[in-house]
């Protein structure tokens, strides 16, 4: 199923490497002034925490730019600048210790102004992530195609590659972007057949919670099953933490990551009597503290149907009555107040051994 991503180029961003078949990895932008390093290395501390691999920051100022400096002294993954429009800008982002830049070629200016940056990436080893989006496409292409489409999309990003190319540099990765789902989808499958550097892969300006977490795990999940994509953003419109709350369960859904609690629970019907959804909500959150397990956990509303569906899971609970029941393997362990079931899964969770 990998048949293109073990065949993608090996990138070393930081401490990190992608492509070549190296599992796929989770990215995230911070919505933090960048300037304001306190404040941003709070949020991409709390981000590692939820298990982000590589963060992106925007740098639309010099002081941005030498801010990384600052920020990368306090964390532990690699960090990606994202630059738009001058190149100044990325030539300051790599001395101030960038793992990687993300610019489009088409809007940082001149050739030599290129080149310029081309040359420092290289002297430096830091891999350029070229990004085309179907928002900023030429007029040569959209004239060529007569609107946005996906081979549009994937010639303006080639062109750019081989701009980059021309000078002399490969330590590339390539990223295309619509916020059209199916769209993007055809725009990797047609670039995964044309090229071997490793993609970096989303669906932009997705939406809210709900709408972009439906949007990117069909978009996503139709193209990572083909084996396409080496690194992943989930983009929300909200806490970038919850970004990586659905581009792991994406990838754990897709057998393309292990490890991690699996929460199962019911839909709820007229026999709940407890707060069911606060307590999945309230479970869900928890685990994510437990990456090291690998079990499922079940959060049942009644005791009818309860302890039957979570003898498939390792542990769980089920509601009564203002109270419920915890079980292990099937099997009723013991009877505990509403209040106390979360505090008990919990504790079963940092106590647990097969």
């Amino acid at each position: 199923m990998n048949m293109y991503r073990d065949n993608t180029k090996a990138v070393f961003i930081g401490n990190q490497v992608i492509g070549n078949g190296n599992p796929i990895l989770i990215q995230s932008m911070t919505n933090t002034k960048t300037e304001d390093v306190e404040s941003t290395v709070r949020q991409i501390k709390e981000l590692e925490a939820a298990g982000c691999d590589i963060i992106r920051c925007a740098v639309p100022t010099m002081e941005a730019a030498k801010a990384l400096a600052d920020i990368k002294k306090q964390i532990s993954i690699p960090v990606v600048a994202d630059i738009h429009f001058d190149y100044r800008l990325a030539i300051a982002a790599i001395e101030n210790g960038a793992d990687k830049i993300r610019i489009n070629p088409g809007n940082i200016g001149t050739k030599e102004k290129v080149k310029a940056v081309v040359n420092l990436a290289k002297e430096k080893g830091i891999p350029i992530r070229v990004g085309v989006n179907s928002g900023s496409l030429e007029k040569t292409i959209l004239e060529k195609y007569g609107k946005v489409t996906a081979e549009g999309i994937v010639e303006s990003a080639l062109d750019k590659v081989k701009m980059i190319e021309d000078l002399g540099y490969d330590n590339l990765v390539i990223s295309i972007k619509s916020s059209d789902v199916l769209m993007c989808v055809r725009a990797h499958e047609i670039i995964a057949e044309k090229t071997h550097y490793p993609l970096h892969v989303g669906i932009t300006e997705s939406g809210t919670v709900t709408s972009g977490n439906i949007k990117s795990a069909v978009g996503l999940g139709l193209i990572l099953n083909q084996g396409i994509g080496d690194t992943i953003r989930v983009s929300l419109t909200g806490n970038p933490v919850e970004e990586i709350r659905s581009a792991k369960l994406i990838l754990k859904t897709l057998g393309l990551r292990t490890g991690g609690i699996s929460v199962v629970s019911c839909p709820t019907c007229g026999r709940t009597q407890i707060d069911l959804i606060g307590l999945a909500e309230k479970a869900e959150k928890m685990v994510t503290k437990y990456d090291n397990l690998n079990i499922k956990v079940a959060v049942m509303g009644c005791v009818v149907n309860g302890p039957g569906e979570a003898r498939e899971a390792d542990i769980g609970i089920a509601g009564g009555n203002g109270e419920g029941l915890l079980m292990k393997k099937g099997e009723i362990i013991k009877k505990v107040p509403e209040a106390q079931l979360i505090n008990v899964l919990e504790e079963e969770l940092q106590n647990w051994s097969e």
